[in-house]
């Protein structure tokens, strides 16, 4: 994989993040040598990690793309991590493009990237903000400057893609609660997590190997949960057909294919999108 390297120097940015690991692993160029160093060590011990990642991007797009057709007009995408093509407020203005997009991540590479496309775009922004302090979400989109953006009154999407993993079992329903809880009726969210089988397909010792790497240079853990777990965190929204599903098996036809659909097994990760009635 060939990228274009950042310009800002690497000093300015010693550890990797997972924002940019994955937009790495994408084949992105908003990265810096201490992710690609962490992505290829990654890649080294789990080849299919680019895959997984992908897998990942195309589920985003098509869960977003039905949400649009399906009348949703803001999107808060909570861990939005570095824009790549396809994103979300590209996926859903292409259905109406009135329709409001709020990007929320830790990593300021991220924001400012994502504003950056989002220049002249009057209704959709980027703003900073860590994923495991929704108060101060919260308390952002209460401020009337973001608040043009999204509004709490009225149906919102809450995506959560790929990044729960990131988040202890004894801290995952102060984070997701908070934002979740506040969804009216007709506000949808989804999920996309890696699965429990994930050191099942690869080998526990590989698996650890490559979380490791999560672990030592990007200074996060992976959390592996079952389909049980993922649906606890759905609460009381009523998913939409196909359910809970290996990521190429959710409405593959909206989509370029999966590169897992050509793979003997399904996909690793799994995925749901559901409404609040």
């Amino acid at each position: 994989m060939t990228n274009q390297q950042a310009d800002t120097p690497n000093a300015q940015h010693p550890r990797a993040t997972v924002a940019r690991i994955y937009d790495y692993l994408l084949g992105g160029n908003q990265n810096f040598e201490a992710d690609r160093r962490a992505a290829l060590d990654i890649l080294s011990k789990v080849p299919a990690a680019a895959n997984l990642a992908l897998s990942n991007r195309l589920f985003l797009r098509r869960a977003v793309h039905t949400l649009a057709q399906a009348g949703m007009r803001q999107f808060l995408d909570l861990g939005s991590g570095i824009p790549t093509q396809g994103n979300v407020h590209e996926i859903a203005q292409a259905v109406d493009p009135a329709i409001r997009v709020l990007y929320v991540d830790i990593d300021p590479v991220a924001v400012v990237a994502s504003n950056q496309i989002l220049d002249g775009n009057l209704t959709c922004r980027a703003i900073e903000a860590d994923l495991t302090r929704p108060d101060v979400i919260l308390d952002a989109l209460d401020d009337s400057d973001v608040a043009s953006i999204i509004d709490f009154d009225e149906p919102v999407v809450a995506l959560y893609c790929s990044v729960l993993q990131l988040i202890p079992d004894d801290q995952i329903e102060a984070v997701i609660g908070p934002i979740r809880d506040r969804l009216v009726p007709g506000s949808a969210m989804v999920i996309s997590h890696v699965g429990v089988d994930v050191p099942d397909r690869w080998g526990e010792s590989t698996v650890h190997q490559a979380t490791d790497v999560f672990r030592t240079q990007a200074a996060t853990d992976i959390h592996f949960r079952t389909d049980d777990q993922l649906r606890a965190l759905f609460s009381d929204f009523e998913m939409i057909d196909p359910g809970l599903v290996p990521l190429d098996r959710w409405r593959p036809q909206l989509s370029a294919p999966d590169p897992f659909v050509a793979a003997s097994m399904p996909s690793p990760m799994r995925g749901a999108v559901a409404f609040r009635r």
